[in-house]
């Protein structure tokens, strides 16, 4: 597969602070790659060099065949950001914050009233035109910042945690956008998120803990790595389950007991088919994932 980034010992020091170390991954085009840490972690700092905001201290990156170092302006054109706080003007109306943005990719009149239009039915955007940002709900808000970010047709969507705080509704329509703009325009989109469902559905995912790399796979393949799965049981005393062995813990109506694998639930019901009457297997799921590689939880946009 083509990669759209490579990065390649990639390091950032603030003073005695190591914000990121030799970081070394690469995103295939039109993949959506999910990067995962823990606020402080290093996530926005590798964002930051990667947009061109922040000088890096060692390594390399390249996006879409640029050598950022070498060629910014031309990785810059590439990108489309949607950064965790809005940067849209709350004084100026949706269509004049636009306008601007639009002005610096050079979109002016029939280019950009175009433009405008497919974004507008993309993103239902039409009756907010008119209305000054600061009056927006905030889920109208996060629309015109993809809206913002979308207006030069990028080759790689950055989305730094962008649906936190946003009601379910309204996460469920943004990524549905995402999803027709990934097979429409084959865009690539790099994912920050404290949402772990959102995390499930990347292609290729990479945890990192203190500016370092714990783990990196496809989901399946961390879950499988790094997870078991869990048995369900209903309407069983706890003596039973305990005779069964392993790790379990009391949920309601029930106990849910920690399996290596589907194989050995599968022996293990089998084996007990009077204790099997009403029961559940469910995979491990990515909260467990980065449970079990970093021992912190990502939930909620804090560290718990």
């Amino acid at each position: 597969m083509t990669s759209m980034i490579e990065i390649s010992h990639l390091s950032k020091c603030f003073g005695e602070i190591q914000a990121v170390q030799d970081l070394s991954f690469r995103v295939g085009e039109g993949e959506l790659f999910a990067f995962l840490g823990i606020n402080g972690a290093g996530k926005s700092t590798t964002i930051n060099i990667l947009c061109g905001q922040l000088a890096k201290d060692a390594g390399t990156v390249v996006i879409g065949g640029k050598n950022l170092e070498r060629d910014v302006d031309s990785v810059k054109s590439m990108l489309g950001v949607v950064f965790q706080q809005s940067v849209l003007d709350p004084q100026l109306s949706v269509l004049d914050n636009l306008k601007c943005r639009a002005a610096l990719y050079g979109l002016h009149g029939v280019a950009f009233r175009k433009r405008l239009d497919e974004l507008s039915r993309l993103l239902a955007m039409e009756e907010l035109l008119k209305r000054p940002v600061g009056k927006l709900s905030g889920g109208q808000r996060r629309r015109i910042d993809v809206a913002r970010a979308l207006l030069h047709k990028p080759k790689l969507l950055i989305l730094d945690e962008p649906t936190t705080g946003l009601d379910p509704q309204t996460r469920k329509m943004l990524w549905g956008i995402i999803a027709q703009l990934r097979r429409e325009e084959q865009m690539t989109v790099f994912l920050t998120t404290h949402y772990m469902e959102e995390a499930a559905e990347a292609d290729h995912v990479v945890i990192i803990d203190g500016g370092r790399i714990l783990a990196e796979g496809t989901p399946l393949e961390l879950k499988n790595q790094y997870t078991g799965d869990y048995i369900t049981l209903y309407g069983v005393s706890e003596g039973i389950v305990r005779s069964l062995g392993g790790t379990y813990e009391a949920v309601p109506n029930g106990y849910r007991l920690s399996v290596p694998n589907t194989a050995f639930a599968t022996e293990l019901i089998l084996k007990h088919p009077q204790v099997f009457r009403d029961y559940e297997v469910t995979m491990g799921k990515m909260d467990d994932v980065f449970l079990s590689v970093t021992g912190k939880k990502l939930t909620g946009g804090a560290e718990k």
